[in-house]
C-alpha cells in the first residue's frame, strides 16, 4: 500500500493508543512509502474508527461543570482530548481522501496527525492523575461533522475544518489556561502551551492551502470564505479573537477584519 492508502487504514482504527500507534509508525515510514497523488482510493464503511464511548450526544447536552472543581476540570481536559482525537482522524481523512494534489499537501496533513496524536497522548495520561480516561465523559461530534459535511469540496474542508474550527483554539485557549492557573492545575498549563503552539502551525497549514486553492480555482479567498460559511452552515465565530496568534497562522488583516465584522453569535470545537 502507499502511505494514502497506509493513513486510510490508521483512520479506521478504533482503539486510542493504537490509532496513535498506527499514525506514529506511518510518520516514522513515510519516507520508504509510495505516494500516489493521483490514486483514487474508496472510502471504508463507519469511518472515522472511534471507541464506543465517550458517548456523542449533541452539543448542547455535554454539561459544563466548573473547571474550580478536580471533575469539572477533567471534564475540561476530556473535552479538549476528544477534539485533539478527532483532529487525529481529521488529518488522516485529509491525506487520504483528496486525490491529486501535490506531494507536500500529504506530508503536511501526515505531519498534523502526529502532532495531534501527539496532543491527544499527553492529555490522555495526565486525565488518568486525575483519575479518569477518555470515554469517561459524553462528547459530542462537531468537528468531525463538518469534516463529513465537507467530504466532497476540499476547498471548504481547508476553510472551515484547520482555519474556522481547529482556529477557534488560538482563540479559546489563553482563556482556558487562565482558568487552569487559577485552579492550580500547572501540567494541563504546559501542556496546552504545546498543544497551541503546534495548532498555529497547523492552522498555518489550512490557511496555505485554501489559499493555493483559491488561486489555482480563480477564487477570492476573503468573499469565497463567506460563501462556504452560508452554504455549509459553519459557526459564525465570535470575539474576542486571538490576534497575534492568527497572524502567525497566516490570518490576513483582511481576513481577522471579516470576522470581527460578523459578530454574530456562534462558537465552534477547537483542535
Amino acid at each position: 500500500m502507499d502511505l494514502r492508502a497506509h493513513a486510510l487504514q490508521a483512520l479506521c482504527v478504533a482503539e486510542p493508543h493504537a490509532k496513535v500507534a498506527a499514525v506514529q509508525a506511518l510518520w516514522e515510514a513515510r519516507e520508504s512509502l509510495p505516494l500516489l497523488p493521483a490514486r483514487t482510493l474508496e472510502a471504508a464503511s463507519g469511518l472515522p474508527g472511534r471507541p464506543q464511548r465517550p458517548l456523542l450526544v449533541p452539543p448542547g447536552s455535554v454539561p459544563q461543570r466548573s473547571p474550580y472543581t478536580l471533575p469539572g476540570r477533567a471534564a475540561l481536559l476530556h473535552a479538549i482530548a476528544h477534539i485533539e482525537f478527532n483532529a487525529i482522524n481529521l488529518a488522516l481523512d485529509a491525506v487520504w481522501r483528496f486525490a491529486g494534489m501535490p506531494e507536500a499537501f500529504y506530508l503536511d496533513w501526515l505531519r498534523v496527525a502526529r502532532e495531534e496524536a501527539f496532543h491527544f497522548t499527553l492529555l490522555r495520561e495526565h486525565l488518568r492523575t486525575l483519575g479518569h480516561d477518555y470515554g469517561d465523559f459524553d462528547a459530542h461530534d462537531g468537528l468531525w461533522s463538518m469534516t463529513d459535511k465537507t467530504r466532497d469540496d476540499i476547498v471548504a474542508r481547508m476553510a472551515l475544518v484547520p482555519r474556522t474550527l481547529e482556529a477557534r483554539g488560538l482563540d479559546a485557549t489563553p482563556l482556558i489556561q487562565r482558568k487552569l492557573t487559577k485552579a492550580g492545575d500547572a501540567r494541563a498549563v504546559e501542556i496546552l502551551d504545546v498543544i497551541l503552539r503546534d495548532e498555529v502551525g497547523h492552522v498555518a497549514i489550512g490557511n496555505h492551502w485554501y489559499r493555493w486553492l483559491c488561486r489555482r480555482e480563480g477564487l477570492d479567498p476573503v468573499a469565497h470564505y463567506g460563501v462556504l460559511v452560508q452554504r455549509y452552515g459553519a459557526p459564525r465565530l465570535k470575539p474576542p479573537f486571538n490576534r497575534a496568534a492568527r497572524l502567525s497562522a497566516g490570518f490576513t488583516d483582511a481576513e481577522i477584519a471579516f470576522l470581527e465584522a460578523e459578530q454574530t453569535l456562534g462558537d465552534a470545537p477547537r483542535a
